[in-house]
């Protein structure tokens, strides 16, 4: 009876022939009828590499970084010279007799239970009839032999199972520098990476790094079997229907076929309980990757084919030659909370898997909680539509903004404001006397770590009026709702896209037109040069907000959309874009801005003025940004905001009623006294800063001949341009035609402006 094996089970140990020999790490070598195959650790250099007595040397290839050695040798021990180094070494016989003729599973095994272990088998052989399994245990040798005792106990009572064995290896395989793979820093999807403590790394518990492993097992385990399927312990093939994958990959034209693998999470566990198969049932809705592995027929295989740890390669499968599987995140990840290693805003029920774990595994997940809609009117009802926005020192600029977006259609204004010093809290404190808005103050000091314009939002959700809205949207000041359809009233909008419960409005950059001096005059009057509709940079260019119904479908607004998704509710969203396409679900929980698949401005979109005349933008930059508050707004800023390409006048159709409105606030003589005293504010704090030497210099290169031509000229540029600065730009690239056929870009810098 062999090493290791259990007397009436099919359990049986083998460890890999691995050894550092002076600072040269050799994985395994196998004898291969009258040669040998040597696995270098990845790394190890392939020069130098020279066959000493009695031996020859029929191949050197990489796998990953990994050399192999291909010997012609006839005696189980022969020398060989690495890097200037004699070795002296030895190579096992195959054990291939083990698995021939067998459908068999390879899997890596990283700190899961032996329970795991055993449910994986079981499921495998009664679901596509696995017959032998090769497990590849990457603990230190020695460390857990309560799971070897258990793995070879439960695999006894596995019907139909007729071949296990457990794979050690002297030699840790993980990928250097990563710490163990059950910490949420190796979970693809887990948020909040950048904030997360990494423990040290650790080799025996990374991720697997030594990829050459694959052609390692078959070379000496699985050359003869019958078929071979390759996924982890953490994974679950899809019940067959019809073929098993055995059966798949021995029809298959080149041998394989391609196992496409998606993530599954359970919604929580239940107390004290460890983690199942039958707990995981549901999956992201909006997952841009999948897993890859494969199963192959090793007789099938063309020359020359080499197993690695996504695909064979030399064999790739046809489109129609694939099956589905699932990995299973909280398995890979245990005693970790579902919310670490996946945004839990992100995942839906499968129907498939949820049947999975209640008929093959008799489990009972936890499901996700009922969630409804928030009952609002139907489209073409009368209704409430509110602006959140947050102020400072915008005194000149609020009755505009204001009168337009009630002359739209806008029923509500909740504004926050901060620091201010030119009359815009007074003027504000005015309106709310006059039932126009509602003004607060902002609550940002009382939440350390929060910027304004996070404090304002997170205030709002609590507010009356932001709750009793049917829709809502966040925007500023300076940005204008520029409804293209109909009258150029929200009526018209929401007409247009009935079903709609989101619109995305897209930002269309208004530049200063040339205008230095500020004037009290509207800025939908004076600005009427932006940049082009086919612009992607600067990467502002295509940000948008989104006017959302409030129907609970989230937890709260956001700065560009509402966020914290309830994802029982995902199916409900009816989100379009400026021109009425529907958006893509993997824009439901994190877009802010549009794509060249997602912009359109055909029904709506937003006038950005976030330069204004280069007067009033001194004042802009001096006050400082309302939600990046440690960023300056300086030349860089002005050069990626200031869009004069082309004319743009759409929104000056509205003008007259805009004006209507207007003047009938102007008519109450407090309010325009209030807008009056924070135009001299302004002028004031103008003029003060034009004094400055600084500010002097300042304003004195935005209003220069070189900084009109470049705002003319940003379709031609990369975005490592708008990163970098306008200084970037030779003279000679400045004194082009900026209708000429051409583009520019530099270098990315290592550490970028803001």
């Amino acid at each position: 009876m062999a090493k290791g094996q259990r007397e009436g089970t099919p359990f049986t140990t083998r460890s890999l022939g691995g050894a550092e020999i002076g600072g040269v790490r050799l994985l395994d070598a196998v004898r291969t009828g009258e040669g040998a195959m040597l696995f270098f650790a990845t790394g190890t250099p392939l020069e130098g590499i020279a066959a000493l007595e009695d031996c020859e040397i029929a191949l050197i290839r990489s796998i990953g970084g990994a050399p192999v050695v291909e010997l012609s040798v006839a005696a189980p021990r022969f020398r060989l010279a690495i890097g200037g180094q004699d070795l002296a070494l030895s190579a096992a016989p195959d054990e291939c007799a083990l698995f021939s003729g067998l459908n068999a599973g390879f899997a890596e095994r990283n700190g899961q239970s032996a329970h795991i272990a055993i449910e994986w088998l079981r499921y495998h052989v009664e679901e596509h009839g696995m017959e032998a399994a090769l497990i590849l245990d990457r603990a230190r040798p020695g460390s857990d032999p309560a799971f070897r005792e258990a793995l070879g106990k439960g695999a006894a009572g596995i019907e139909g199972l007729k071949r296990l064995v457990l794979l050690s290896s002297p030699l840790p395989l993980g990928q250097p520098g990563l710490p163990p793979e059950a910490h949420p820093f190796c979970a693809p999807d887990a948020p909040g990476k950048d904030r997360m403590e990494i423990p040290a790394p650790d080799p025996w518990a990374a991720p697997l790094g030594e990829t050459a492993i694959y052609e390692l097992v078959r070379a000496r385990f699985l050359a003869r079997a019958r078929a071979v399927m390759n996924i982890d312990l953490s994974d679950l093939l899809a019940p067959a229907e019809g073929q098993t994958v055995f059966e798949r990959a021995l029809g298959s034209s080149n041998g394989s076929i391609a196992l496409i693998g998606r993530h599954a999470y359970p919604w929580r566990l239940r107390k004290g309980q460890a983690a199942g198969f039958g707990d995981h049932h549901l999956v992201r809705f909006d997952a841009k990757t999948t897993r890859r592995r494969w199963c192959a027929a090793p007789a099938r295989s063309k020359e020359g084919a080499v197993w690695r740890m996504l695909r064979v390669v030399g064999a790739e499968p046809s489109p129609q030659d694939q099956m589905p599987f699932w990995r299973c995140m909280a398995l890979r990840h245990p005693g970790v909370a579902i919310s670490k290693i996946v945004p839990k805003s992100s995942l839906v029920e499968d129907p498939a898997l949820f049947e999975i774990a209640r008929s093959k595994f008799g489990a009972r997940p936890v499901r996700m909680p009922a969630r409804a809609m928030k009952p609002h009117g139907r489209a073409g009802e009368s209704r409430r539509v509110t602006i959140v926005t947050t102020m400072k020192n915008e005194g000149p600029f609020i009755l505009e903004w204001l009168a337009f977006h009630r002359m739209i259609g806008v029923t509500d204004f909740l504004v926050y404001t901060n620091d201010c010093t030119d009359g815009t809290d007074t003027m504000l404190a005015l309106l709310q006397e006059k039932g126009l808005v509602q003004h607060r103050e902002n609550p940002f000091r009382q939440h350390p770590g929060l910027k304004p314009q996070h404090a304002a939002l997170q205030a709002a959700d609590g507010e009356a009026i932001v709750q009793a809205a049917d829709w809502l949207i966040c925007m500023d000041v300076d940005e204008f709702i520029n409804i293209r359809c109909g009258g150029g009233r929200l009526d018209d909008l929401f007409a247009a896209v009935p079903d709609a419960n989101m619109i995305s409005l897209t930002w269309r950059l208004f530049g200063n037109s040339d205008i230095h001096e500020y004037r009290d005059e509207p800025v939908i009057a004076q600005f009427t040069r932006a940049a082009p509709e086919l612009i992607r940079k600067p990467h502002q260019a295509w940000g948008f907000k989104t006017l959302y119904r409030n129907q609970g479908i989230f937890r709260k607004l956001g700065v560009h959309r509402p966020k914290g998704l309830h994802p029982q509710l995902v199916g409900e969203i009816r989100w379009v874009n400026g021109s009425g396409r529907p958006m893509p679900e993997n824009a439901y929980r994190n877009a802010w801005r549009s794509t060249l698949e997602t912009y359109g401005y055909d029904l709506v979109q937003l006038n950005h003025y976030a330069v204004r005349s280069a007067e009033s933008f001194l004042v802009k930059r001096d006050r400082g940004r309302v939600n990046h508050v440690e960023r300056d707004q300086g030349l860089a800023y002005w050069f990626r905001m200031n869009n004069n390409a082309e004319e743009e006048r759409s929104i000056q159709r509205l003008l007259p009623a805009f004006r209507e409105e207007l003047a009938r606030l102007m008519a109450d003589p407090e309010i325009a006294a209030a807008h009056a005293r924070a135009v001299d504010a302004h002028r004031e704090k103008i003029a003060d800063l034009r004094a400055r030497p600084d500010y002097a210099r300042f304003y004195g290169e935005i209003t220069s001949p070189r900084l009109e031509k470049l705002s003319r000229m940003h379709a031609r540029f990369g975005a490592n341009v708008f990163l970098a600065g306008p200084d970037c730009v030779p003279d000679e690239i400045l004194a082009r035609d900026p209708d000429d056929d051409f583009f520019f870009t530099v270098e990315r810098r290592a550490k970028t402006a803001h």
